[in-house]
Order: C-alpha cells, then structure tokens, then sequence
C-alpha cells in the first residue's frame, strides 16, 4: 500500500469518527500506515484510546494521531496502559499489578479554575496535571495527592503530641530598692549629735555598728532611775516588789530606744554614762543622711535611711493586651542595659491593682538577687517574661500547620496513602512556635507541617471544579 492510500484510510477514518459523535478521547483506533491491507483488524479496535504520544518518551502529546519531527508516528496511549512520566519527561515503568487507571481531566498546574479532558501546556510551558479517577474527593472531606506530587511538593507531616505552651512577653522596667529592706534612723528623745561615725551617703554599715555618739537628757533621766531602782531593790517589802521596780525602770530605757546591751551596762557597772554611741539598727547602705555633727536633734527627726540591697525589685511595664499572660510566680529573665551579657532570673511577686491611662500599662514587680550590688536603683532594664513555662501539656500544633483565613482556622490530617482531610480547629495560646488546639484534633493524630498552601490549593480547586461539573438543579 502506498502512503497516499494508507493517508485517504486514516482520513476516512476520521471522518467516520465525527459523523458518529466523537470527540477527542473518543478517537477510533487508527490505522497504522505501516500496516497492509492484508492485515486483520485485532482486538485493540475494542479500546479506548485516550490520546498519542512522542515516540521519544519526550513530554508532549496530541488528541489525534500525528508524526513528530522525524517523521516517526505518535503512539496510541490507550486507557488500560497509560504511562506515568516523572518531573523531567522520563518514562517510569508501570507496576505489574497495576489496576486500569482512567484519567478524568488534566489541570493547570498552577492551581487555576481551567481544565483539559486532553494533555497540554499552560502559557508558561507547564505540564498540565493529570487527575485520575481515585484522586478526587472521597466523601466530600478529604483530598488525595499522589505520592510522587507530595515528594515533589515536600510536604511534611508531624505527630500530634502534647507540648508546654511558653509564650515570651516583653516589657521594659526599672530596677528599684525592696521598700522592706528600707531602715530609718530616728532619736525617740530630744539630743544633741557631738560626734558622726558614719558622716557620708553610700557608706555601707553593719548592724550594731555606731552611727553617731549622742547626747540626750532624757535618756540621762532614764538611765538614772534604773540606778535608783537598782538600790531600792534590796529594801523592798518582798522580792515581787523589787522586781516590778527594776522591770519598770528597764522598760523606759528601752521605750526610748536604748539597746539591751546599753541596759545591761548600766547594771553592772551601776553609773549613768552622760553620752550613748548610737548602734546601726541593720545593714546596709546609707542612701540618706540628714545629720552633721554638733546638731540638735528632736525626736522623731530623720538622721539616716539604710538600704538592703542584697535583693532588689525591677518593676516592669506590661502592656494591657499581655497582662493575661502574667501571673503570681511567672518567671521572668531580666537584662540590664549596664550588663546585657548578665541575665538575672526572678518571679513575679504582683501585680499593682491600677493601669496607668497614658501608657496603658500595668505596674508588675518581680524580685530579683542583689548579692554582688550591682543592680542599682533607677536602672533600665529589659525583661522577658516566661508565660506558661509553668502550665501542664496541652494539645498542640507547629504554628505552620494552620492556614488561617481571618474568619476560621484549619489544619490538614494526613489520613495515609496520599489522602488529606481539612478540619476547622478552635485556636488557645501560642508561644514557641507551636499552637494550642482546644477543639478539632486530638493526640496522635499527623498533620501537614509543610507545603499545606499546595494542599489547600488542591482541595479549593476540586471543590471548585465539582461544583461547577455538578448539573444545574431543575427550576
């Protein structure tokens, strides 16, 4: 048979094809031109041919027979042994036990509402991708992907487990002085200072250290009834009597402040000594001095104010949108800007009752160690709060695993075997980058980590494409 003859056959064919109604994929099976005339028609007219491909193995294809450029035909890809080709065109050996795949669309690969029943490229040279019966929507709640699309895609799953939700508030603070730790040195009689031990601000002193020597009538007058009760004493009518006298005579002595080691001198040496070195009552340092010597002082009268700086309060400034987070015992790190390579932990101790209107903060104190005294009063720092670090395990998700939309949030539950389910979820805390899931999934469950925007893609685009297959309800 010539060429020309073997060409009018496949015209004839192919007119034949479309006087009964077909349409591509619907082609009958052509007649090879290499065949003779002579040749049996096989069974192979009894399948479906869905379309030809370069005899190369190369990735393009045709919904009528045609040559490629070295005049070689294309083949027929018939339904019951459709060839996969891998990412760069190469052939991939079907499976044996393979089961009749059949291919109801292929899609624009980059996830547009626009579909072909044949093979073909978008505007950019992409592969159309085939969607073979199987892959859609099982019962309207999963999606299924191939496996080679999600090695592709590099989607990655991860197993629901329990996690301590950490969530880190910042806020700036100032370091101040522990109100607790603040001694006043005060006189409970009127004196006169005639000599200062302790003459200058930020001395450190130690308690029962002399602060100044000090002279005072009224202590004087005290000192000298003790010695009068002393020698009353033995002449009392009973030994109660005596005692009452003495006790009495120590209690003035000790109502104006004298030490108990003042009293005990006094008794035993039995003379009134005219001056008293005043004792430092604690330890500390001296951040005020309001005495100079040679001073009259009144009782009640300011002389000193004594610090404990062993530990220190920083009191933060929390916004008013984190101030759920904080909490009694919540810890937090504390840098100062003098020390930004010395972080100190501490705790919340408070939480002051009020919020401050221009700044819309609260006021959070948080103690703080002070053994070195470096940290000093009106220091700015910055703190970290560790919000949660103290709460039980609770159900949760890397933050990549929830598409969230505004008005709802998802996550997609591998389901095994290339199938995906989107499930709405009810979001909790989030800190560390991982979720909190009140409501949705549960432990031991996976979810897509990775790549869950080409999931979704996928699930919107069938959902789309089914709705708009679907017919039109009778009116």
């Amino acid at each position: 048979m010539s060429r020309f003859t073997a060409l009018l056959i496949l015209i004839g064919a192919l007119l034949a094809g479309a006087a009964g109604g077909y349409w591509y994929g619907r082609l009958p099976t052509p007649v090879s031109i290499s065949a003779t005339a002579s040749q049996p028609v096989t069974a192979a007219a009894d399948r479906k041919i869905l379309y030809y491909r370069d005899p190369s193995g190369a990735p393009y294809w045709s919904g009528t027979p045609k040559k490629d450029a070295n005049g070689r035909d294309y083949l027929p890809v018939y339904e019951d042994e459709e060839p996969a080709f891998g990412p760069g065109g190469e052939r991939i050996a079907a499976p044996t036990t393979r089961g009749p795949r059949r291919i109801l669309y292929y899609r624009n690969p980059m996830g547009l509402a626009d579909t072909s029943p044949v093979p073909k490229k978008d505007w950019m040279g992409m592969d159309y991708i085939p969607v073979y019966e199987g892959e859609e929507q099982d019962d309207g709640k999963t999606v299924r992907v191939s496996l080679d699309r999600i090695q592709r895609s590099g989607v990655r799953t991860e197993t629901i487990e329990a996690h301590v939700i950490v969530r880190s508030v910042r806020a700036v603070g100032t370091v101040k002085i522990d109100e607790r730790r603040l001694t006043i040195v005060a006189l409970r009689s009127d004196g006169y200072i005639e000599d200062l031990f302790v003459n200058a601000t930020g001395q450190s002193v130690r308690a029962g250290e002399p602060l100044f020597r000090v002279y005072s009538p009224q202590i004087q007058l005290a000192q000298i009834d003790l010695m009068v009760a002393m020698r009353a004493a033995p002449r009392a009518a009973t030994g109660a009597d005596a005692e009452r006298l003495l006790d009495g005579a120590m209690q003035r002595l000790r109502n104006l402040g004298i030490p108990e080691s003042r009293i005990k001198e006094v008794r035993e040496i039995g003379t009134s000594p005219r001056t008293i070195d005043w004792p430092a009552p604690a330890s500390g340092v001296v951040i005020a001095k309001r005495v100079i010597n040679g001073q009259r002082v009144i009782a009640g009268e300011e002389l000193y104010r004594i610090a404990d700086l062993s530990q220190v309060w920083v009191i933060a400034d929390v916004a008013e949108s984190d101030l759920a987070a904080i909490k009694l015992g919540t810890r937090a790190t504390v840098t100062v800007r003098a020390y930004p390579t010395q972080p100190v932990e501490g705790q919340v101790t408070f939480i002051y009752p009020e919020l401050r209107p221009e700044t819309r903060t609260a006021r959070v104190r948080i103690e703080l160690p002070n053994p070195d005294g470096r940290l000093i009063a009106d220091m700015y720092a910055d703190v970290v709060f560790r919000a949660g670090a103290d709460e039980n395990p609770v159900v949760a998700v890397p933050d990549s695993a929830v598409i969230d939309s505004g008005t709802r949030q998802i996550v997609l539950v591998a389901k095994g075997e290339g199938r995906f389910e989107p499930r709405a979820v009810k979001l909790g805390r989030r800190g560390d980058g991982y979720v909190e899931i009140l409501e949705g999934i549960k432990e031991g469950e996976a979810v897509v980590t990775s790549a869950t925007f080409l999931i979704d893609a996928e699930s919107n685009l069938r959902a789309a494409l089914k709705a708009f297959t679907q017919p039109e309800a009778p009116r």
